[in-house]
């Protein structure tokens, strides 16, 4: 996982559902701060596998075009070989599992 710019932080915009669960955060004044925004995302999302920050270009979200959030594979020659549509409810793991047969030889 890549944690990128934040979607809705406080001081840009807000909406409801961040108020409802209590994830209201200002934007990071520093990569600091946002590597502790994005420590408590894997935390509260039970995410179980590791996890980098961007950085403040957001160049990886620039280069992939990963907001909102998407579901990649990269195969072993560091290209994108499977990329899902915008989430998080326009994703499915089907995708992500079937790319992964392929790639490893099952499917």
């Amino acid at each position: 996982m890549v944690y990128i710019a934040e979607a809705h932080a406080s001081d840009v915009w807000q909406v409801a559902v961040n108020k409802k669960d209590e994830v209201v955060f200002a934007s990071p004044e520093s990569i600091e701060e946002r590597t502790d925004l994005a420590a408590v995302c894997v935390r509260d999302l039970g995410i179980d596998f590791p996890a980098v920050v961007d950085d403040f270009d957001n160049s990886v979200e620039e280069a992939y075009t990963a907001w909102p959030d998407r579901l990649y594979v990269v195969d072993v020659e560091g290209r994108v070989a499977f990329k899902s549509e915008a989430g998080p409810f326009g994703f499915t793991p089907v995708g992500v599992e079937a790319t992964l047969a392929r790639l490893l030889g099952g499917g």
